[in-house]
Protein backbone atom coordinates (compact mmCIF):
# COMPACT_ATOMS: atom_id res chain seq x y z
CA UNK A 1 0.00 0.00 0.00
CA UNK A 2 2.71 2.37 0.81
CA UNK A 3 4.78 2.01 -2.56
CA UNK A 4 1.09 2.11 -4.76
CA UNK A 5 1.01 6.12 -2.74
CA UNK A 6 4.80 6.61 -3.72
CA UNK A 7 4.26 5.59 -7.12
CA UNK A 8 1.30 8.04 -7.36
CA UNK A 9 3.06 11.02 -5.99
CA UNK A 10 5.99 10.46 -8.50
CA UNK A 11 3.10 10.15 -11.78
CA UNK A 12 3.63 13.07 -13.64
CA UNK A 13 -0.25 14.32 -14.34
CA UNK A 14 -1.44 17.26 -17.30
CA UNK A 15 -3.45 18.57 -14.29
CA UNK A 16 -0.83 19.40 -12.03
CA UNK A 17 -0.19 22.69 -10.98
CA UNK A 18 3.62 23.15 -12.20
CA UNK A 19 2.48 22.55 -16.00
CA UNK A 20 -1.38 24.13 -15.60
CA UNK A 21 -1.81 26.57 -18.58
CA UNK A 22 -4.11 30.13 -17.48
CA UNK A 23 -6.71 29.57 -19.23
CA UNK A 24 -7.95 32.82 -21.37
CA UNK A 25 -10.97 34.90 -20.78
CA UNK A 26 -13.53 35.41 -23.36
CA UNK A 27 -13.30 39.02 -24.53
CA UNK A 28 -16.75 39.19 -25.67
CA UNK A 29 -18.22 37.53 -22.59
CA UNK A 30 -15.84 40.50 -20.51
CA UNK A 31 -17.58 43.17 -22.18
CA UNK A 32 -21.08 41.62 -22.21
CA UNK A 33 -21.42 41.71 -26.28
CA UNK A 34 -24.15 39.92 -26.98
CA UNK A 35 -23.58 39.30 -30.97
CA UNK A 36 -20.47 39.54 -32.93
CA UNK A 37 -20.68 42.47 -35.54
CA UNK A 38 -19.49 41.63 -38.89
CA UNK A 39 -18.86 45.41 -39.87
CA UNK A 40 -16.68 45.88 -36.93
CA UNK A 41 -13.57 44.24 -39.22
CA UNK A 42 -10.68 45.95 -37.20
CA UNK A 43 -11.98 43.37 -33.83
CA UNK A 44 -12.47 41.00 -36.38
CA UNK A 45 -8.76 41.45 -36.99
CA UNK A 46 -7.25 39.60 -34.04
CA UNK A 47 -9.29 36.40 -34.67
CA UNK A 48 -7.38 35.71 -37.98
CA UNK A 49 -3.93 34.88 -39.09
CA UNK A 50 -1.55 36.47 -40.89
CA UNK A 51 -1.93 34.28 -43.67
CA UNK A 52 -5.79 34.88 -43.38
CA UNK A 53 -6.96 31.90 -41.31
CA UNK A 54 -9.88 31.98 -38.50
CA UNK A 55 -7.72 31.29 -35.13
CA UNK A 56 -9.49 28.76 -33.10
CA UNK A 57 -10.92 29.16 -29.47
CA UNK A 58 -7.25 27.66 -27.73
CA UNK A 59 -5.25 30.21 -29.45
CA UNK A 60 -8.42 33.20 -28.84
CA UNK A 61 -9.55 32.26 -25.79
CA UNK A 62 -13.49 32.78 -27.17
CA UNK A 63 -15.64 30.87 -25.52
CA UNK A 64 -17.48 28.56 -27.89
CA UNK A 65 -20.72 30.42 -28.84
CA UNK A 66 -18.77 33.79 -29.51
CA UNK A 67 -16.04 31.92 -31.32
CA UNK A 68 -18.90 30.32 -33.56
CA UNK A 69 -20.09 34.39 -34.16
CA UNK A 70 -16.45 35.51 -34.82
CA UNK A 71 -16.54 32.83 -37.60
CA UNK A 72 -19.85 33.89 -39.03
CA UNK A 73 -18.85 37.69 -39.07
CA UNK A 74 -15.31 36.95 -40.37
CA UNK A 75 -17.08 34.99 -43.46
CA UNK A 76 -19.59 37.39 -44.05
CA UNK A 77 -17.48 40.09 -43.82
CA UNK A 78 -14.70 38.20 -46.04
CA UNK A 79 -18.08 38.31 -48.67
CA UNK A 80 -18.47 42.03 -47.95
CA UNK A 81 -14.94 42.61 -48.97
CA UNK A 82 -13.59 44.07 -45.47
CA UNK A 83 -11.62 41.42 -45.05
CA UNK A 84 -9.31 39.09 -46.90
CA UNK A 85 -9.71 35.52 -48.13
CA UNK A 86 -6.21 35.16 -48.01
CA UNK A 87 -3.02 37.72 -47.33
CA UNK A 88 -0.53 38.21 -50.42
CA UNK A 89 2.10 38.88 -49.27
CA UNK A 90 5.55 37.18 -51.03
Amino acid sequence: MAQQKERQQTRKRPGDPKGQVRRKNCFFCKDKIEEVDYKNYNQLRRYISEKGKIRSRRITGACRRHQRQVALAVKRAREMALLPYVCDKG
